[in-house]
């Protein structure tokens, strides 16, 4: 497997563009199965966990090309096959297929999802939702096995904030019969990126951006020419890199209000930067505040994906600062590669550690947890003390378009070997 080797000590400088959002792409890509028509997507990230949908829709008959970051896709001949399981079994995302093949076919029947280990992760608001739409889950102990004869719009109160679950429960809807009320529903910047694409492909959409949407059934969809957001998460990833590592760096090509709870979080840090529109400019900064209480929830509260980047950080703060997460179990596995490297931790619970800083972080080979553990590791690695070789960067590969590379043009010291 590859590795990353990093030698640390060295301020970021310089200009970056994020790019599209993942979250965004993969639900969007799925979308565009609903219609018959061709879809051409643009700023779509060249990342592994792309290229796996991408063979996830092809496998059932959709014609795809991408190049260039754009991505045209023509599901005219598609058709309800088996999908390979170790394909599905690649990445949590692949459950979004459901919500396309349902109103298509009538019919899904595909493994249970894989991807980063971050505990339990229930299907349950998925299959509520459609039971509420008029789908049958048949009793299958491998499989995900769904039935549908006709999707009929209801009220869908789903039992939690679900991002997966609000995207699946969207597409189901559109081409429903009549009107559907998504309450509950996820309100994340990705989640109205599919609303805004569905949309354009002659959806009936409105709430959207609240936690209360409203779906006209119609019936039928149409192709579309759209272009996904910018990735806030990759953002808010190399602002927290410019800042551990003292450095000054813009970056752009997303929308800052996005990071609205990020960005408080780093003024009280005590972190130097200007917003603007679509960029975010890191000025240096040397002396942090601690943090008493980051605490990870749903959208527009701080994101679970940068709690793990924002740790590596509080090792340079100045006292104990409090992480909570609130989310996944799984999350905070990535903390015991830091006190490896010399940060001290106290693990209070699976969800809960005080970071006391500042850390004088040293230069040991690590491991990658999952995607944004990944991230992470690379940002304790650009500030530690030595050279840093970081294992399983698979999953960085999975979540971050050339990650390396945009530090390097940034002048970071990092570059992979097999």
């Amino acid at each position: 497997m590859p590795k990353f080797i990093v030698k640390g000590g060295k301020a970021l400088q310089g200009e970056i563009k994020v790019s599209g959002s993942k979250n965004a792409a993969l639900p969007i890509i799925c979308a565009a199965l609903l219609t018959k028509e061709k879809s051409r997507l643009s700023n779509i990230p060249d990342i592994a966990d792309i290229h796996s949908m991408i063979k996830i829709v092809q496998s059932l008959g959709a014609e795809v090309t991408f190049e260039n970051h754009t991505l045209t896709i023509d599901p005219r001949n598609l058709k309800n096959t088996g999908i390979d399981n170790e394909l599905i079994k690649k990445m949590r995302a692949s459950i979004l297929i459901l919500g396309a093949l349902i109103p298509r076919f009538g019919e899904v029947k595909m493994a249970f999802p894989g991807g980063c280990v971050l505990g339990k992760r229930s299907v349950d608001a998925h299959t509520h939702a459609f039971r509420q739409l008029g789908t049958k889950i048949l009793a299958d102990k491998n499989h995900l096995h769904l039935k549908a004869n006709h999707l009929k719009g209801a009220t869908i109160i789903l039992p939690e904030l679900s991002v997966t679950a609000t995207e699946n429960a969207i597409m189901a809807s559109v081409l429903a019969e009549s009107k559907t009320e998504i309450r509950l529903a996820a309100t994340e910047p990705h989640v109205q990126d599919l609303c805004h694409f569905l949309k354009k492909m002659g959806a009936k959409i409105s709430g959207i951006g609240t936690n209360i949407l409203s779906i006209e059934g119609v019936k039928a969809l149409k192709g579309a020419t759209y272009s996904i957001i910018g990735d806030y998460l990759e953002a808010g990833t190399f602002a927290i890199a410019a800042v551990a590592t003292e450095g000054n760096v813009k970056i752009s090509g997303f929308h800052t209000e996005d990071l609205d709870s990020f960005w408080q979080k780093l003024e009280e840090l005590g972190a130097k930067f200007t917003l603007g529109k679509d960029y975010v400019e890191i000025h240096p900064s040397a002396n942090f505040n601690n943090i008493k209480n980051l605490r990870t929830a749903v959208y527009p509260s701080f994101a679970t994906d940068l709690q793990a980047p924002f740790t590596v950080l509080l090792t340079k703060a100045n006292g104990v600062s409090k992480i909570f997460e609130t989310l996944f179990e799984g999350r905070l596995n990535y903390i015991f590669e830091l006190e490896k490297m010399g940060a001290h931790i106290e693990f209070l619970n699976p969800h809960q550690a005080l970071i006391i800083g500042p850390s004088h972080l040293k230069g040991i080979p690590i491991s990658s947890c999952d995607i944004r553990a990944g991230a992470a590791m690379v940002i304790a690695a650009l500030i530690a003390d030595g050279e840093v070789e970081i294992s399983n960067i698979n999953y960085i590969d999975r979540g971050y378009e050339n990650f390396e590379e945009k530090l390097s043009s940034l002048g970071a010291d990092i570059h992979r070997i097999d």
